[in-house]
């Protein structure tokens, strides 16, 4: 088994992204588990976490680490949530914000055996719903299909410590089909100048198309 450590709580088994299983014997997605030296590890596929793509694709910038606060939005299902819970540990906390009533119901499931996971069913512009329950984050994470994308950012940039980073996913078609998807990545960073800097993005192809995956460091 070829092993190595790619970022702290990331981890390649095998040429294969990896986190190191918060919930031992558990799955989330019907991914692999994998024991190396007593620790077991879960297989992040990259099809189904555009963090995980992103990782593969050679993101330099991984700032979500051991003991991070992090609030996420777009929780779905929880598949790449959990990853994120893997990695910050339980030293960190995961505020985890989704909208649909059904995919709260499956990631209360993977939240039964994490208790860093803080599901929130609510509309991530409709902050005064979850504004006295998150403490000051150290990282947002938004992956929303919608056309105020920038916006939504923007919005929740008040639970950001200042010097705090943001992986800003652009969903080019929920925006605009009408103009090309790098004139859609465009204007959106543009809205967000004055509050973020950009410090990294790239494409998430071929795991995802019409995806940029910015990161982002608040100002």
């Amino acid at each position: 088994m070829q092993f190595k450590q790619l970022f702290e709580g990331v981890y390649l088994i095998d040429n294969k992204l990896a986190t190191a299983n918060l919930s031992r014997g558990k799955k989330v997605y019907n991914e692999d588990l994998v024991d190396n030296e007593g620790i077991e590890y879960r297989s992040w596929n990259p099809y189904r976490s555009k963090l995980s793509a992103a990782l593969l694709n050679g993101l330099k910038n991984m700032h979500i680490v051991k003991g991070s606060n992090v609030l996420y939005l777009g929780a779905a299902t929880g598949t790449t949530v959990s990853h994120v819970s893997d990695i910050v540990s339980n030293n960190g906390r995961v505020y985890a914000i989704e909208l649909s009533e059904r995919n709260v119901r499956n990631l209360l499931e993977v939240c039964e055996s994490r208790r860093n996971i803080l599901p929130i069913l609510s509309d991530a512009m409709a902050t005064d719903n979850y504004v006295d329950v998150i403490e000051k984050c150290d990282f947002i994470y938004q992956d929303i299909s919608a056309r105020n994308q920038a916006e939504i950012l923007l919005e929740n940039e008040i639970f950001l410590k200042k010097g705090g980073y943001a992986y800003f996913i652009i969903k080019s078609q929920s925006i605009d089909i009408s103009i090309s998807p790098k004139d859609v990545y465009r204007n959106e960073l543009e809205k967000l100048k004055g509050k973020f800097e950009l410090v990294e993005s790239l494409s998430l192809e071929p795991y995802d198309s019409m995806h940029l995956f910015a990161v982002l460091k608040k100002l």
